[in-house]
């Protein structure tokens, strides 16, 4: 059975290009991942199935990035008490802002945690299921903080 950590989803495939950075992310961590297209919308039944596999697969985080107003996110996190992340993607004529609302305007009760529109979203959405996959793993605790304290070097 092949075991991952997160499981990154997208509305569409015209989304990789942005959740690619979430999946570069991962990669450079070293946190097992799947990455899978299927709408929340046109494909429900595919959202219930990945998102079932993955739980039976280990898998602790989920991350869903899709535009227009769609709502990948909360279908997922309706689906599971896991951690989910919310990418809004830029590819309506509103240029996220639809994707950003609909993400992060969820009911009290079923929570997104919510980024930035766009590829920088991605990333940090994949920074976020590192962080918090490292509170029960030390290893990547430190891989973290010295992601960390290179970032702050380009500062000194």
């Amino acid at each position: 059975m092949e075991r991952f950590d997160v499981l990154i989803l997208m509305g569409s495939p015209s989304d990789e290009s942005t959740m690619a950075e979430a999946a570069g992310t991962l990669e450079k961590f070293g946190v097992p991942f799947k990455m899978a297209v299927a709408s929340a919308h046109r494909s429900p039944d595919r959202v219930r199935t990945l998102v079932e596999e993955a739980e039976g697969k280990g898998c602790s985080v989920f991350i869903a990035g899709a535009g227009w107003a769609a709502h990948l996110a909360g279908v997922v996190a309706s689906l599971t008490t896991k951690p989910v992340i919310g990418v809004p993607i830029p590819s309506s004529p509103l240029s996220g802002l639809d994707s950003l609302l609909s993400t992060v305007q969820m009911p009290g009760g079923i929570p997104v945690a919510t980024v930035a529109i766009g590829s920088g979203g991605a990333r940090n959405a994949a920074l976020l299921a590192v962080s918090i996959l490292a509170l029960g793993d030390d290893n990547l605790k430190a891989k973290l903080d010295e992601y960390r304290k290179e970032m702050a070097k380009a500062f000194d």
